[in-house]
């Protein structure tokens, strides 16, 4: 093996897209049992949406997940604090924020659930 650290990692990075995939896939199936369902029993499910609208006979609810965390950059040289350089210290990089969010759209026609979309990074 050349370099047994750059096989963990891609190891490691199929993994991860496979769990997602896994959870992205159990979200769906979840959400399909709710097609063809009364509005009241997606209310009863979902709880009330974050706003909805009307286009031609047909009511669109929306449900907003967001969440933002906060990465730590990685590891530079010198203290957590920062490094000496020819000018004095320097600090380290600021963590990066990450915002995950997803977006659940539900058609509801005639007071039946039709169809939904799943918008975002973060669907799974």
């Amino acid at each position: 093996m050349r370099n047994p650290s750059r096989w963990l990692a891609a190891g490691l990075a199929v993994l991860s897209l496979t769990a997602c995939a896994n959870l992205l896939a159990e979200r769906e199936a979840r959400l399909q049992r709710l097609v063809g369902q009364p509005l009241a029993t997606l209310i009863a499910v979902e709880g009330v949406p974050d706003r909805s609208f009307d286009h031609a006979g047909v009511t669109y609810l929306a449900y907003d997940r967001r969440q933002v965390e906060f990465v730590p950059p990685p590891p530079i040289f010198g203290p957590a604090w920062g490094f000496p350089g020819p000018l004095g210290w320097y600090d380290a990089p600021p963590p990066t924020a990450v915002v995950r969010a997803c977006e659940t759209v539900f058609a509801v026609k005639g007071g039946i659930v039709r169809g939904f979309t799943l918008r975002g990074n973060d669907c799974g």
